[in-house]
């Protein structure tokens, strides 16, 4: 997975690569699908929800430029695979998810694998999370119709926020980098991502 899918397409940051190579991918994934676990696809874990595929995790963890110290906002916990990732790379991770099901399941892998650092909350990502504001770094992992703006609040002085945004034909991973109090928009590359259900998302909750 690392050589073919992520060095082949890009992934540069030795650290990322790391991190990815040392978590176990499978353990996250259902049973079902758990031979697919390092095809290079997402992968459904129910309620609608995916698992990313491996070159979009690490190409949001590259873009955030992680060097180790960081407290970082995770919008979508899913299986937990991203954020155990992150936790690898960052000093705190706060992952928000909407499904408490999910919330779960996750933290229980976590656990199962001893990984630290983690606090899993359930709550509407799109708001972010500014109990523990501000972050280093937001990583979003569903597609958001613009850059919901309550995240953009929540980063530091120059933090770093990354979300794929909806275009008509497929979604784009961006960034939005905060330099000198301006707000400095990078593309990274086309994606495909479920949508961001919530307040500054789709399909807000009545």
């Amino acid at each position: 997975m690392v050589d073919r899918q992520l060095r082949r397409r890009g992934i540069f940051d030795e650290r990322v690569l790391e991190a990815m190579a040392e978590v176990p991918r499978e353990h996250f994934v259902p049973d079902a699908v758990r031979k697919s676990a390092y095809n290079d696809s997402a992968l459904p874990i129910g309620y609608e929800q995916t698992i990313s595929q491996p070159w979009v995790v690490a190409a949001i963890c590259q873009a955030m430029n992680l060097q180790g110290g960081e407290r970082v906002l995770e919008i979508g916990t899913g299986s937990g695979y991203s954020a155990a990732v992150l936790a690898r790379l960052a000093d705190r991770v706060t992952s928000l998810e909407r499904v408490p099901e999910l919330a779960e399941t996750a933290r229980e892998r976590l656990d199962e694998l001893g990984i630290d650092g983690i606090d899993v909350i359930v709550a509407d990502g799109s708001r972010g999370y500014p109990e523990n504001a501000p972050y280093d770094a937001i990583a979003v992992h569903a597609a958001t119709p613009e850059a919901p703006h309550s995240l953009i609040g929540e980063l530091a002085s120059d933090g770093r926020l990354v979300v794929p945004i909806a275009t008509g034909s497929a979604d784009l991973l961006t960034a939005f980098v905060r330099e000198n109090g301006n707000l400095r928009q990078e593309s990274i590359g086309p994606c495909r991502f479920v949508p961001l259900i919530g307040a500054e998302g789709f399909n807000p909750p009545e």
